[in-house]
């Protein structure tokens, strides 16, 4: 857990932010760098990455990736950001492209999706000088086989199975550095840095609950006007 006694500074208008789970400080965390990372936020919000205490951001989303995104994601977080470049839909020397073009960017890490092939990930691992992470969603995933063709970091993200394959990875290998999705709730959280995940994705509510909740408040205080 966070240490008790560490202080804590916030402004005046700033304090408001998105915290991520205790629990999170729980995990070794992984260092990269010279930085410890614990939590990873898992959004491309710029207004929540900029008003949450994450360690650092998932930048990975639905559609194939685009230098203009990452680009304006890299220069508006003050956090470090590691930048998905494809490997399902987007693949081949694309990937490779835009590997290094979030590297030039300042990108702590690159991300690739569970599909993309083994050579294609060695490719990518070649072009970059920054460490290459590759997500895994089945319990079938031949972990060796990805370590050998060059990533750093498994990403694991199999739902409710992910402690239980969070837990035979890491019997499997031991050093390997292991980020998992963490769940909704303190006790997945824990679940999952129990079975061995070194750091923790958090996926955010969106900003329209974050919202609901002041504009309720809002709603409920006495108007003055001046």
């Amino acid at each position: 857990m966070e240490k008790l006694n560490s202080p804590r500074i916030d402004s005046s208008l700033r304090h408001n932010i998105l915290r991520m789970p205790r629990e999170v400080y729980s995990a070794s965390g992984i260092v990269i760098n010279g930085r410890r990372i614990k939590s990873f936020v898992f959004t491309t919000d710029l207004a929540i990455i900029r008003n949450c205490d994450a360690d650092a951001v998932l930048a990975v989303y639905p559609f194939t990736p685009q230098q203009c995104i990452s680009d304006a994601i890299i220069k508006a977080s003050y956090i470090p950001v590691f930048c998905g470049v494809g490997g399902g839909t987007t693949k081949g020397p694309r990937t490779v492209s835009l590997a290094k073009d979030v590297e030039s960017q300042g990108a702590m890490g690159v991300v690739l999706n569970a599909p993309i092939s083994n050579p294609n990930l060695t490719e990518v691992a070649k072009a970059v000088d920054i460490p290459v992470i590759i997500t895994v969603t089945r319990e079938d995933t031949d972990i060796q086989a990805r370590i050998d063709a060059g990533a750093s970091i498994i990403n694991v993200a199999c739902a409710q199975k992910t402690p239980e394959l969070v837990r035979k990875f890491r019997a499997q290998f031991p050093a390997l550095p292991i980020i998992a999705s963490g769940g909704g709730t303190p006790e997945s959280i824990m679940a999952t840095v129990s079975a061995g995940a070194n750091a923790i994705t958090y996926t955010p509510p969106s900003t329209q609950e974050l919202f609901k909740s002041i504009m309720d408040k809002h709603r409920t205080t006495l108007q003055v006007t001046l």
